[in-house]
């Protein structure tokens, strides 16, 4: 949890106006998440804050790496991550999530801790499927002996030859 001291915002002491802070994260900050999937990753979060009267507003770019499980190849690989979001924090009566980009924290808050917000933007800048990326010809940088072992396991379906007047159906030009 020490690690994570250093994604609290104490704006309590600072004046209206515009405020930068410069952060990084490392292995250690995936750590911290019991059950993070991502467990190394190094990068950069520049926070820009504008604290107004009623409101917190954060914006944050996140850029660097992080160690994914290729899901083609099922091997380890650095994905380079780049993000930017905007967090509105609002202050009211009790702690609420209003969306997932404006957060209501108590009238009598001093601080705010952007670590669960930076991990889930994180995770949330991953793509669904992760894949090794191709190389400048186009070819992947999956496990060339895992890509042939899948390539070997597919099943070759023989084509009901029923079918194959319907597949003239579809490049036909309509007559009139």
């Amino acid at each position: 949890m020490s690690y994570l001291k250093d994604f609290i915002i104490t704006f309590s002491s600072l004046s209206l106006g515009n405020h930068s802070f410069d952060l990084k994260f490392d292995d250690k900050f995936f750590e911290a998440f019991e059950f993070s999937e991502i467990k190394r990753g190094k990068g950069t979060i520049q926070v820009e804050l504008e604290k107004k009267e009623r409101m917190l507003v954060f914006d944050i770019m996140i850029d660097g790496w992080v160690e994914v499980t290729c899901d083609r190849c099922l091997e380890l690989f650095e994905y380079e991550i780049y993000t930017e979001e905007r967090l509105f924090v609002k202050f009211g009566e009790a702690y609420e999530e209003q969306s997932e980009d404006v957060i209501v924290i108590p009238e009598g808050s001093f601080e705010y801790d952007l670590s669960q917000f930076i991990y889930e933007l994180i995770n949330l800048s991953l793509p669904i499927k992760i894949v090794h990326p191709d190389d400048e010809d186009g070819n992947s940088l999956c496990n060339p002996e895992i890509i042939a072992r899948l390539e070997s396991m597919k099943p070759k379906h023989d084509i009901d030859p029923r079918w194959d007047s319907l597949l003239g159906l579809i490049d036909k030009p309509e007559e009139n």
